[in-house]
């Protein structure tokens, strides 16, 4: 796929499969469990718990996080990976590992599985020391700089790079050309106001579906601590406990369900607004900028007026 001027995605036509958003947004939730992220250690990212990770694709990244219980056994791991594999799950992202061993080892037992998609999220060091499976498909993390740049364009076996870059730089990409499929991960500066780009080019790029919510819908994650969530980065929305559930049981909780079936009309900042069927929603960056997990800071429509403004556009538009 192919971005074009369709996608606002700033007129580029590189490989870019999605831009600011995880790459499943634009498919249809089947209302089933559809994504497995399970992370396998604390991490060893750039971005950390307690700093805040400004990610925009941050989900499938590596990052660094606080484990609030002991990490689960290697063995229930794979059990975990055995029953998404037995619940027909599509699309298993491994991340988040401490050393590169463990990750080889989940790799080669997933591929072993009839899982459809694999995707072991390798940082770009790491990449060359990786020993994986020829059935998985290798995301290489990267933070956009020449030095990297020049390093992936000679990479190989990777099926995608993840590409960690700033507002400011997104112009810099008009050129990119690299040998596999690339995940545009925009860095978000903590408010509105500080925002250096484009946000509703950005928002509006690779129209997601509109049923429920684009990302939160389908997926589960899994910590190194055994904490179930509907996001790796809503740390504080626990919906269950995989070293005592079965994933069956865990899908069964309804504050799961809830998440899942989040749509733009539950949240008021975005209820009223004529582009909510267009403009992409990430409750993690939300949450973290405005403390609520309904709340809307990221928003290019902000007025102080907030919500009357978004109300009477919404009252021209139909009248029109």
């Amino acid at each position: 796929m192919r971005a074009n001027s369709n996608d606002g995605i700033f007129n580029m036509a590189q490989p870019i499969i999605t831009f600011a958003k995880p790459p499943w947004v634009k498919n249809e939730h089947t209302g089933k469990l559809e994504r497995l992220i399970l992370q396998l250690g604390s991490g060893k990212g750039e971005f950390s718990e307690v700093e805040g990770i400004p990610r925009s694709i941050g989900c499938i990244g590596n990052n660094k996080f606080v484990l609030r219980d002991s990490p689960m056994e290697i063995k229930r791991m794979k059990e975990i990976v055995r029953e998404f594999s037995l619940i027909c799950g599509k699309d298993l992202y491994l991340t988040n590992y401490d050393d590169l061993s463990l990750l080889e080892e989940i790799s080669c037992f997933s591929a072993m599985l009839p899982i459809e998609n694999i995707y072991p999220v390798v940082r770009l060091e790491d990449f060359d020391r990786v020993n994986l499976p020829s059935n998985v498909k290798p995301i290489v993390e990267a933070r956009y700089s020449s030095k990297n740049m020049k390093k992936l364009q000679n990479i190989e076996d990777a099926y995608a790079v993840l590409l960690m870059i700033k507002g400011s730089e997104i112009e810099n990409l008009e050129n990119l050309a690299l040998p596999c499929k690339i995940y545009i991960d925009v860095l978000f500066p903590g408010s509105l106001k500080r925002v250096d780009f484009d946000l509703m080019k950005a928002k509006r790029a690779f129209k997601a579906h509109t049923k429920f919510h684009p990302c939160l819908c389908g997926t589960l994650a899994i910590t190194r601590d055994g904490f179930a969530l509907p996001c790796p980065l809503l740390r504080k929305f626990i919906v269950g406990n995989a070293k005592e559930l079965s994933l069956r049981q865990i899908l069964r909780k309804r504050r799961l369900k809830r998440f899942w079936k989040l749509t733009k009309k539950d949240i008021e900042g975005c209820k009223l607004c004529p582009f909510n069927s267009t403009c992409h929603d990430c409750r993690a960056l939300e949450y973290y900028a405005s403390g609520d997990i309904m709340g809307v800071e990221y928003c290019p429509l902000d007025h102080p007026l907030g919500y009357n403004v978004q109300k009477s556009f919404m009252d021209r538009k139909l009248k029109l």
